[in-house]
């Protein structure tokens, strides 16, 4: 896929681009995680990243990633790039099971019930770590269960300040949707897929959101599942 391409497809041609998906094999040469942070008009704006397992199978290798090509899937947030209002969201010292996206989609969810709302925006990690994952090779036995998708990838704790993409919605309104979806990078040579803070008395959370106006579904498969959408 083209991240030009998408824009275009949801009327938004030469758009601003974030969120988070899988970035091409066929550009890296290997399967990696992909934080997509373009203005796909121009070349010299795509400040994405991407991260893949080093050669050792247990070391997160980040690294620029200045396409607008992407491999499998992503979530993605679409803007004229221009300036606009946002909600300000902070948030610290976590006491329950619930990462930072899934509280705000949940309190989302239970403020307007079966109205989807979706979200997109960025936010930063500025104290503690997260339990972050990388794809490692494509899997060469069909991964059936959570359970398998879990032994497949590798996980690792990265250390703040970590700078996320995250798109959410409130519920799947009947379109196969991965209802939340986050990826981070830093400039210490960490990032990858976010599943929540390991530091909860220690964390502290600054993000800034905007609500979608419209939500677009791009190639949807025919024969979908549920397995690995965490």
């Amino acid at each position: 896929y083209d991240m030009a391409d998408i824009a275009a497809k949801c009327d938004l041609p030469g758009g601003f681009v974030y969120g988070a998906g899988a970035g091409s094999s066929r550009i890296k040469g290997v399967n990696c995680e992909m934080m997509p942070n373009n203005l796909t008009s121009r070349e010299d704006r795509r400040l994405s990243y991407s991260a893949r397992v080093g050669k050792s199978g247990t070391d997160c290798v980040l690294e620029e990633y200045p396409y607008n090509e992407f491999s499998l899937l992503a979530n993605l947030a679409i803007s004229q790039g221009k300036p606009g209002k946002v909600i300000r969201v902070t948030a610290s010292n976590r006491h329950g099971d619930t990462n930072f996206v899934t509280a705000m989609r949940l309190a989302l969810a239970d403020h307007y019930g079966d109205k989807p709302v979706g979200v997109g925006g960025v936010f930063q990690i500025e104290n503690g770590s997260a339990r972050l994952h990388v794809m490692p090779e494509f899997s060469s036995t069909p991964l059936q269960s959570d359970e398998d998708v879990k032994d497949w990838l590798m996980f690792f704790n990265a250390n703040a300040p970590l700078t996320c993409l995250s798109t959410f919605i409130s519920h799947d309104p009947g379109l196969d949707l991965r209802v939340e979806h986050t990826h981070c990078f830093s400039h210490h040579g960490e990032g990858g897929h976010y599943h929540y803070d390991t530091t909860p008395a220690d964390v502290k959370y600054v993000g800034y959101f905007t609500a979608a106006q419209w939500i677009y579904r791009v190639d949807r498969p025919s024969v979908t599942h549920g397995v690995g959408r965490d």
